[in-house]
């Protein structure tokens, strides 16, 4: 069920003509042409990560470097080889590409690759809210949104219709969960942390996304997931300001 309140996009620029090129060049080059081309480029140079405590690094090469970039996976890592580029991927991000898009080899540390079962049940041991989080993740990603952290706006995650540098995040992004996972259905129980989640992404000119997670069944693989389905609710918040009659 969907039920996901429009906003239009804001789209970067200094001025109105700027702004109308950001556009143009989106839609000229949409989000899913470019994971398209991501896919592809990982896919012919065989790219593998490896596992490193929370999240996934990756060595790659001019080509993916300026793909993955565009594409928005993940974060280049400074360092001081000049030969090859390194990005981290989030737990999320990584198993998209290994899992979803079938483009990613993952090594564990000092061992060979490893498959979707062996990862997931590593992502799960160092993440507990893991599946709900991938599958809130892969939901939107499919949906073609550009799904980043949103930690520093006190949720889960932000969305983009495009890349960042191009337009505004729309969307603050909350998970949450049926069942015993604590971490994520202690949130929104009370009026006042609604208030607050609202009031803080408002302020920031985002909606606030609630995606709720309806588990089936055991996660002891990651098959479960076609088993997992996602609610869409949007809350926003009422001001009387917005809705007076002008005098």
């Amino acid at each position: 069920m969907a039920v996901i309140v429009q906003m239009a996009p804001r789209w970067k620029g200094k001025d109105a003509k700027a702004k109308k090129d950001a556009e143009a060049e989106a839609l000229e080059e949409p989000m899913s042409k470019i994971v398209s081309e991501l896919k592809s480029s990982l896919v012919q140079s065989d790219t593998c990560g490896f596992l490193s405590d929370n999240s996934v690094q990756l060595a790659v090469g001019a080509e993916q470097l300026d793909l993955l970039d565009k594409a928005c996976f993940g974060r280049p890592v400074r360092t001081i080889e000049k030969d090859k580029h390194w990005f981290q991927l989030s737990f999320e991000e990584a198993f998209y590409l290994c899992y979803s898009l079938k483009c990613l080899k993952i090594n564990g540390s000092g061992t060979g690759p490893h498959n979707d079962e062996e990862l997931w049940h590593y992502m799960k041991s160092k993440k507990d809210t893991f599946p709900c989080f991938y599958k809130a993740y892969s939901h939107l990603r499919m949906k073609n949104w550009v799904v980043r952290s949103g930690s520093q706006y006190g949720v889960d995650f932000v969305i983009y219709r495009h890349h960042p540098s191009r337009v505004h995040s729309e969307y603050g992004v909350l998970v949450l969960s049926d069942g015993e996972d604590k971490d994520l259905n202690g949130r929104l129980r009370v009026w006042s942390d609604v208030h607050c989640t609202t009031r803080l992404v408002g302020s920031v000119a985002k909606i606030l996304l609630v995606l709720h997670v309806n588990k089936v069944g055991n996660n002891e693989s990651p098959l479960c997931l076609a088993n997992y389905t996602v609610e869409e609710c949007t809350i926003t918040r009422w001001s009387p300001e917005q809705n007076r009659e002008k005098m």
